[in-house]
């Protein structure tokens, strides 16, 4: 069975930096596309940032040039790093990957890990 661990958060202040991590397990064929997401109280979860299995990114336009996300193939993870945080950074943040592995291809999640950023 393939799981997701994420690892990285915490409380930070503001202007502060946080390196998220997410490593898959179990029987993985290949992964697709990974990425982050999050969900602050109240508000719906959204896409962070975004990564393809060649490299390629894209991150919300509220993160880019303060957020940076990578992976590491070969370890089946991948990375969010966080500088200049502020307050509303602060959210629950989710991993998320296309896996294929015994049985087809499917979408997983993270349990999530939280980020609190004080001012």
């Amino acid at each position: 069975q393939v799981q997701l661990v994420e690892s990285g958060g915490g409380l930070v202040q503001a202007g502060g930096s946080l390196r998220l991590s997410c490593a898959a397990s179990g029987i993985i064929f290949s992964m697709n596309a990974m990425g982050w997401y999050r969900q602050a109280p109240g508000k719906q979860r959204e896409l962070v940032a975004i990564i393809t299995s060649g490299g390629r990114t894209n991150a919300a336009d509220s993160v880019k040039g303060r957020f940076t996300i990578s992976r590491d193939n070969a370890k089946n993870t991948v990375f969010l790093q966080m500088n200049s945080l502020n307050s509303e950074d602060t959210a629950v943040y989710y991993c998320n990957a296309q896996i294929r592995t015994v049985g087809g291809s499917g979408d997983y999640w993270g349990q999530g890990t939280q980020v609190t950023v004080s001012s």
